[in-house]
Parts: C-alpha cells; sequence; structure tokens
C-alpha cells in the first residue's frame, strides 16, 4: 500500500469517527461538516481507485 492510500485510509476512518462523536453529541453543524468532508474523501477515493468499504456512518 503507498503512502496516498494508506493516508487516504487514515483520513477516511479519523472522519468516520469525528462523524460518529459529532452526531452521538448533538452537534448538527459539526456532523455536517464531517459528512461533507466523508463524501469528498469517499469521492477522492473513488477517483483514485482505492477501495473503501462504506460504513453506517
Amino acid at each position: 500500500m503507498d503512502a496516498f492510500t494508506a493516508g487516504l485510509l487514515q483520513r477516511i476512518t479519523a472522519t468516520q469517527s469525528d462523524l460518529m462523536h459529532a452526531r452521538e453529541s448533538g452537534d448538527d453543524f459539526l456532523a455536517e461538516v464531517e459528512q461533507a468532508e466523508l463524501e469528498d474523501l469517499h469521492r477522492l477515493a473513488a477517483e483514485y481507485g482505492v477501495p473503501v468499504s462504506v460504513s453506517a456512518c
């Protein structure tokens, strides 16, 4: 796995965790920001052919 792929997957994992925490704390604005970031990361992964499993987030 190259550094780009590893970094992208790490950012996706971190963003999923941040999104879960934002939802749990009731911070709707932060949840929207994290959801948008997660969508951007998934789009980037698809663009570069990085396989990503979709979570329940």
